[in-house]
């Protein structure tokens, strides 16, 4: 759980100094959203790795190595000395955030009986939440006191406690080593294109004239991730099963996955942009606007773990999401005349949305399968929610940058619509949630 909280941490921390980076690099929204994509795309790459790590190095250097990794990324992202190198820091993070993410997921559905992993997926959550609560009113006051590179050295302290933990709790060989485990490098390979290839039609569909090589971007990233595909299927150590589609609840756990990651990690690069420059908040202002629906995310997140071993799981997603897309959508609305507290009690209904998901959708799209498959479906589970994260945090950059330009000088009506596709697209995944209960499909052998 601590070097979840330090991958967290960096991953939401930087939101709140977005406009001081912009100010200090003298870019635009369009290039200042790669702060978040940089961090995304590697983070979601990374994620596809995990199980073939945990097999062919164990447990514990697995997660030692990302942690040493993460700690320099931050040493390198505060020491920065242009835009360029605090990106590279970005992804040298995203990459050690990445591999460290589904190791707590595949723990829980390994080391815990069917009706105790609802509760062990909540209280892992509380203590995981809890850092994106107080992340961005730290990273406000960080940024007032010592300025925006104090929020990098912010990780070092978690990460070096994760490494003494880890030294004296996680063993070396465990029951996820495997002899002879392979990288898929062929795979990585074709995955890492169609990522990359998918975000710069995205980004290159805002520039001027721009439309025709965005499309073409698209195109070409779409045709590479159906030769990932292929791959997958002929692969002996495929990164990913492709075959695990055929569980309807996991397939349909995949969509909402995407689809609440696009929103949601959209919505959490967008909040502290729109407090600043839309509403004029300061950097500690917004921060402390955001901390009450985190607080209530920690409050809620076991109590809904509990609900996940008394409810079906896709009952509480299907509710968890059309509350998110609620709350996204009430946000649209909002002025220079709404009041402090009804920002918040509107960011406290998007979180408590959240706390209905983040403990039951693992689950449900992963009950059914067989153990050995635990691992991969949870690595891929997290693979899309982050994937769509991705997309979501560029998609945002270049909406807004679209919206503020067809609105010159009406920067509220740019946010306001941007918060309402954001939302459509959350609302979009409700089917899928409810059909996540419906499966008997079985994979072959």
């Amino acid at each position: 759980m601590i070097a979840m909280i330090a991958a967290i941490v960096s991953s939401t921390i930087v939101n709140v100094a977005v406009p001081d980076m912009i100010a200090a690099f003298g870019v635009g929204q369009d290039r200042a959203q790669w702060v978040a994509t940089g961090f995304m795309v590697p983070m979601t790459l990374a994620m596809s790795l995990t199980p073939a790590l945990l097999g062919r190095f164990g447990l514990r250097a697995a997660y030692t190595g990302a942690a040493v990794l993460l700690m320099f990324g931050g040493l390198l992202g505060g020491f920065s000395p242009s835009f360029e190198v605090m990106i590279a820091a970005r992804v040298i993070e995203g990459l050690a955030a990445g591999v460290l993410q589904p190791i707590p997921s595949i723990l829980i559905l390994r080391m815990f009986a069917h009706h105790e992993q609802g509760r062990a997926a909540g209280l892992f959550s509380l203590g995981v939440v809890l850092a994106p609560a107080i992340g961005p009113t730290i990273g406000g006051l960080l940024v007032e006191g010592f300025g925006w590179r104090a929020i990098f050295f912010f990780v070092v302290p978690f990460c070096l406690a994760s490494l003494v933990f880890a030294a004296r709790y996680l063993p070396w060989q465990s029951s996820f080593t495997q002899a002879g485990q392979r990288i898929d490098w062929p795979g990585l390979a074709l995955l890492t294109a169609a990522t990359w290839m998918l975000l710069f039609g995205i980004v290159g569909m805002q520039h001027a004239g721009g439309a025709v090589r965005g499309v073409a971007w698209l195109a070409a990233g779409l045709l590479v991730a159906a030769l990932f595909a292929w791959w997958q299927l002929r692969s002996g150590d495929p990164l990913m099963r492709v075959q695990l589609m055929r569980y309807r609840q996991f397939s349909m756990g995949s969509i909402v996955a995407f689809g609440y990651g696009v929103s949601l990690f959209g919505s959490t690069y967008l909040l502290p942009v729109f407090l600043q420059i839309a509403l004029g908040y300061s950097p500690t202002a917004s921060g402390l606007a955001l901390m009450p629906g985190g607080l209530v995310l920690a409050a809620t997140v076991p109590l809904a773990g509990r609900l996940a071993d008394r409810r079906p799981p896709a009952e509480l997603v299907t509710v968890g999401v059309a509350v998110i897309a609620l709350s996204l959508a009430l946000l649209a609305i909002v002025d220079n005349g709404s009041s402090w507290l009804t920002i918040v009690l509107l960011i406290v209904l998007g979180r408590i949305g959240l706390a209905l998901v983040l403990p039951s959708l693992t689950l449900g799209s992963t009950r059914g399968l067989p153990r050995a498959e635990f691992a991969q479906a949870a690595s891929q589970a997290s693979f899309y929610r982050q994937f769509g994260g991705a997309i979501g945090v560029a998609s945002v950059g270049v909406l807004l940058e679209w919206r503020l330009g067809v609105h010159p000088g009406d920067e509220l009506r740019a946010f306001g619509e941007t918060f309402l596709i954001l939302a459509a697209i959350c609302a979009s995944t409700v089917v899928a949630a409810w059909r996540m209960q419906t499966s008997e499909a079985t994979l072959p052998g």
